[in-house]
């Protein structure tokens, strides 16, 4: 039985197709195909990840950062790559 989970942020895996993020008791999936900033990423870059504010999530090592609310609502944040 595992215990309950003290971090607001967490990566939960990672495969081939993504990552899984658990932030504030819910559970994200950031497929490579919508987020390639990752794609390329080290392990150890992708999860030194922080919430800050309660709401904006930071990968300093990525020069990366995401407001949760764009995970939560993602058709209201199109995507752009460049």
């Amino acid at each position: 039985m595992s215990g309950k989970s003290i971090s607001k942020v967490e990566v939960q895996n990672i495969s081939m197709h993504g990552l899984w993020l658990f932030v504030k008791d819910a559970e994200y999936f950031l497929p490579f195909e919508k987020f390639p900033w990752f794609k390329e990423a080290r392990i150890e870059d992708i999860h030194k990840v922080e919430l800050n504010h309660d709401h904006h999530l930071r990968w300093s090592n990525l020069d990366l950062d995401i407001e949760l609310e764009s995970l939560q609502s993602p058709d209201n944040y199109p995507k752009i790559y460049k």
